[in-house]
């Protein structure tokens, strides 16, 4: 099974729960020229929205964020792992890890409908390095 693993570097951000708000963030985001691996948002109350921004270059994102006056928290890491989809794709990514002893605590996933895929997994900090380590091995 074909696919390639990357560490990246993901932030948040708080924002009213309103229709339209992902799309001001992205807006604001791609004319600043911040291309995203991934986005993700979910509520965090009644009003609000945490959303988990994932920049190709993170170092931009937080140049341009604070140019634009944008509150961030992070970075934190993540696993990007990219792929050929097949049946059982991700079983040789959990397989892998948990032969490692190393606890997944959140992961979304997603196929193209095309053949690819693209898996976002969330280690806590204190395994990271023993989860890069055994994907890459």
């Amino acid at each position: 099974m074909t696919y390639k693993i990357r560490q990246i570097e993901y932030f948040y951000t708080d924002v009213a729960d309103e229709p339209g708000t992902a799309y001001s963030v992205l807006t604001q985001l791609s004319e600043l020229g911040i291309n995203q691996l991934a986005f993700s948002a979910v509520p965090t109350g009644p009003n609000k929205v945490q959303v988990a921004l994932f920049p190709d270059d993170a170092p931009k994102l937080v140049q341009m964020a604070k140019a634009a006056n944008m509150k961030l928290d992070g970075p934190h890491k993540a696993i990007l792992v990219q792929g050929d989809d097949k049946m059982g794709a991700l079983v040789d990514i959990h397989n892998k890890l948990y032969l490692a002893n190393v606890n997944i605590y959140a992961s979304n996933g997603v196929t193209d409908g095309d053949g690819s895929f693209g898996y976002l997994i969330y280690i806590r900090p204190s395994e990271f390095e023993q989860a890069v380590k055994a994907l890459y091995l």
